[in-house]
């Protein structure tokens, strides 16, 4: 099979010498690191999927944490993004929200080509400073 014939799921270009294809998981860390940017994002993803992906992260060459809180449908010459996002206490919600499609936007436009029809965004927490480390300390018995 040649390479040009090769199939992932996602986008697909084609041309007169051969077609470019571009995977759902490389839209989807493109979305994570371009929402992770804006202002007043603490982190992606729900608690479970941040403890899953820690988990992940300690395996050699199984860093996903790019795509950590973001789903992704693509087709031939769309796409549309979801996200989950914890933002920080203080930081107004739907600015945060309007900076990340922003960003989001930009970022897959520029790089793939795609149109992006929506971003979605969940606020699934809003992080406190210093709440983190209070339940460290009490949990611990030693440092």
């Amino acid at each position: 099979m040649a390479a040009d014939e090769a199939t992932l799921a996602g986008s697909k270009e084609s041309t007169v010498k051969g077609k470019t294809t571009i995977a759902d998981s490389v839209v989807a860390s493109i979305a994570g690191i371009a929402a992770r940017e804006a202002s007043g994002v603490y982190a992606m993803g729900g608690g479970m999927s941040r403890a899953m992906g820690a988990m992940r992260g300690k395996m050699p060459g199984s860093d996903d944490s790019a795509a950590r809180g973001v789903q992704v449908e693509v087709g031939e010459k769309q796409t549309a993004i979801d996200l989950g996002i914890v933002v920080e206490y203080g930081s107004p919600i739907t600015e945060t929200a309007g900076n990340i499609r922003s960003n989001v936007s930009e970022a897959v436009e520029s790089m793939t080509g795609l149109d992006v029809v929506e971003v979605n965004i969940g606020v699934l927490a809003v992080h406190v400073p210093g709440a983190d480390d209070e339940e460290e300390s009490e949990s611990s018995r030693v440092q």
